[in-house]
């Protein structure tokens, strides 16, 4: 494996990460309701759980794979009926201007781990191009190491970036009544984030 092929599947990964899903819907949702530490909380909960994904994305065989899809269409539905709870549970907050309850630093990095793992998009992504980077008579494994480093290192990048650019929203939508706002725009990414897995191709 030489070294534009390692630049060309992190340009990849690039655009798929930086495409907005699930993963940086909470991102940006926790972060305008909780600040940049808890959003940044929240990027180290999806990446503890993209590990994960990774793992059965490059190790996995197609019958291993062909085996998960049913357990990852339960684990899809999942994560949507708990993104729908988070939304619901911020517009009510909002419609009843009730203050909301920041969350701890473990609650935070729960929701990015749990959000992460139930959306399986990393897997089918990285199942499906990982084929096409990886050279057929190079050492298999020294290679899935590579790409998922790669891919783990570009998704924190970006993924931190969303953050720190949402902290910078939240502070320029300061007001007396932002605890409010913060609450309809996160209950409105939640349900967003939950609808964009739901309509997950191929689960």
């Amino acid at each position: 494996m030489d070294l534009n092929q390692i630049i060309s599947f992190a340009l990849v990964s690039a655009i798929f990460v930086a495409v907005p899903g699930p993963n940086v819907l909470v991102i940006v949702s926790t972060t305008l309701s909780s600040g940049k530490l808890r959003g940044l909380q929240t990027v180290l909960g999806t990446s503890m759980a993209m590990i994960i994904q990774l793992t059965i994305a490059g190790l996995g065989t197609s019958i291993l794979l062909s085996t998960l899809s049913q357990g990852l269409v339960w684990l899809k539905w999942a994560g949507v009926a708990y993104l729908f709870f988070l939304g619901i549970n911020s517009l009510h907050a909002f419609c009843t201007r009730k203050k909301s309850v920041q969350p701890s630093a473990a609650t935070s990095i729960q929701r990015g781990f749990w959000v992460s793992l139930t959306n399986p998009k990393t897997i089918l992504f990285f199942s499906a191009f990982l084929p096409q980077f990886a050279e057929v008579d190079s050492p298999y494994l020294p290679q899935i190491a590579i790409l998922s480093i790669c891919f783990f290192v570009v998704a924190i990048i970006i993924d931190s970036g969303y953050a720190i650019m949402s902290a910078r929203l939240k502070w320029l939508l300061a007001a007396r009544d932002m605890d409010r706002i913060s609450n309809g725009v996160s209950g409105t990414f939640y349900i967003g984030a939950g609808g964009l897995l739901a309509s997950t191709n191929k689960l």
